[in-house]
């Protein structure tokens, strides 16, 4: 009994001081973020904050990302007209805008000042590296400066071919499908497929055919987008250490890897190829053939005023931004135009009459790039979808300085802004009736001229070959449409239109 007490009574005071260790750490961490919480609510007192959970817990839980959060979204736009306070339990606190006169300031704001940081932006550093859409600073500016040449308007008009192309093998599986029986179909399978084709295309010269079959970094792509929505909507996994011991960190890491591996050796081939160019010409041997240069190739080439260029690395990170955000936006967009334009007969037929007018008494069915500037009223109509179903619902940023704003409002340096571009397109003080055309939205980013480029060739082809009324989502049985904000817009269950050939066509 001696040796068994002698044996026990170390282990069981070892046991005491870890648990009085553990409950101490516990109790300085609470006090920590509460006085953390208290601080932070006194600095932001100036902006008015809606009810909260409780005063620890705060608004954590009230953003839904379902229909219902959008609609929580207009309430909250209509009460408080252009700002709020809102607090995720202690861990986040930020101020949500949703007015033009309180976003523009911050928009505006030099890249010196400027800080993107907390909520997505951190769960997309592992992805895409210290890219243009995540750097800051002068390290923005630099690349920023850098990739322009690749959004020119004559490296857009080489990708007008892609575009036609692309969209034609969509076009052409809707037609056996349709000729099957399958009128009814969910958008936003083909159009992200289709968006994915083109961006290959024209970020590494890859012809993947994954319209027609599948492919395993395109479906690489589709599932590190699904888990970093995944993650965004778990607070506990916004933190590193508990993410990647989990089972969707994993999976994360492990589907990375086949993304990193494939844009990794694309780009070291085609240094490897500019290589060989360069010798070639210095030998004075007449060269073969000039294929045309894609979004890595002006990448490789491009030069800042100081004569350097980009890294292997960084060029990986910017092609694997331009993946990210270039196919699933352009994507979304195109579904929701497109839905629209089904929802409403009489539009659809005047950008239909439109596209015919200028297609009349070709051969062939491609639109041109001086077509473009020919379609302004589909142009109009795409903006104003674009603001109705903006594909991107906010962007988070912070500063290095306080930011005055209209009211006397100060937002302190550091805190996060969340700005609302849905509450922004749909706040009724800017808008008589948000939920009616008005022709106005906020530019997203860089990409957006090819994104449009894209949406105006691949709207008016449709148009061309289809007519599109609702169709019926079989998981609710009707014809309604319930939005889903993800990463991007999207819709629970699917997009379904129902599309006819068009027998003028």
């Amino acid at each position: 009994m001696a040796l068994q007490h002698s044996v026990l009574s170390p282990v069981f005071t070892c046991l005491c001081s870890l648990m009085y260790i553990f409950s101490t750490g516990l109790v300085v961490v609470v006090a920590v973020l509460t006085v953390r919480h208290i601080w932070y609510s006194r600095r932001l007192s100036c902006f008015s904050k809606p009810q909260t959970r409780s005063w620890l817990l705060g608004h954590l839980g009230k953003i839904r990302n379902t229909e219902e959060g959008l609609q929580q979204m207009d309430d909250l736009v209509k009460t408080y007209k252009h700002s709020c306070f809102w607090f995720l339990g202690p861990f986040y606190h930020l101020v949500r805008l949703f007015h033009p006169d309180y976003v523009k300031p911050l928009l505006m704001v030099p890249a010196s000042m400027t800080v993107k940081k907390g909520l997505i932006y951190n769960h997309l550093q592992p992805w895409l590296g210290h890219s243009v859409l995540i750097s800051n600073s002068e390290v923005w500016s630099r690349k920023r400066r850098l990739l322009t040449p690749a959004f020119h308007f004559d490296v857009l008009k080489n990708y007008i071919t892609i575009f036609n192309s692309s969209s034609k093998i969509m076009h052409d599986k809707w037609c056996r499908l349709v000729a099957e029986g399958k009128t009814n179909l969910e958008m936003f399978d083909h159009v992200s497929l289709m968006t994915l084709d083109s961006l290959l295309k024209c970020a590494f010269s890859y012809d993947s055919n994954c319209q027609e079959s599948p492919s395993e970094y395109v479906s690489a792509i589709v599932q590190l987008c699904d888990l970093v929505a995944q993650r965004q909507h778990n607070i506990l996994h916004h933190w590193d250490w508990i993410y990647w011991k989990t089972q969707q960190g994993k999976l994360f890491k492990q589907t990375l890897n086949i993304v990193h591996r494939f844009s990794r050796d694309v780009v070291q081939k085609r240094r490897a190829l500019h290589k060989k160019q360069r010798e070639i010409i210095t030998q004075s041997v007449a060269p073969t053939s000039q294929r045309r240069k894609d979004f890595v190739d002006i990448l490789l080439l491009t030069r800042d005023e100081d004569g350097r260029g980009l890294t292997d690395e960084e060029i990986q990170a910017e092609a694997n931004t331009f993946m990210f955000a270039g196919h699933d936006t352009t994507a979304s967009a195109i579904c929701w135009m497109l839905y629209n334009l089904a929802r409403h007969e009489h539009y659809q037929e005047k950008c239909r009459q439109e596209v015919m007018d200028l297609m009349e008494g070709r051969d062939g069915q491609e639109i041109k790039w001086e077509d473009l500037s020919n379609l302004p009223f589909t142009t109009m109509c795409i903006k104003e979808s674009l603001r109705l179903h903006t594909p991107v619902q906010a962007v988070s940023r912070s500063y290095t300085q306080d930011m005055v704003l209209p009211g006397n409002r100060t937002v302190p340096a550091g805190e996060i802004c969340l700005v609302s571009i849905y509450g922004t397109h749909h706040n009724p003080i800017v808008w008589t009736n948000p939920n009616v055309s008005t022709w106005s939205l906020i530019p997203i980013d860089l990409t957006q001229k090819f994104a449009m480029t894209e949406l105006q060739v691949v709207v008016a082809l449709t148009l061309l070959r289809f007519r599109l009324t609702p169709g019926v989502n079989p998981e609710l049985g009707s014809s309604r449409v319930r939005r889903l904000p993800q990463i991007v817009l999207r819709a629970e269950g699917g997009l379904w239109l129902q599309l006819e050939n068009d027998p003028q066509r």
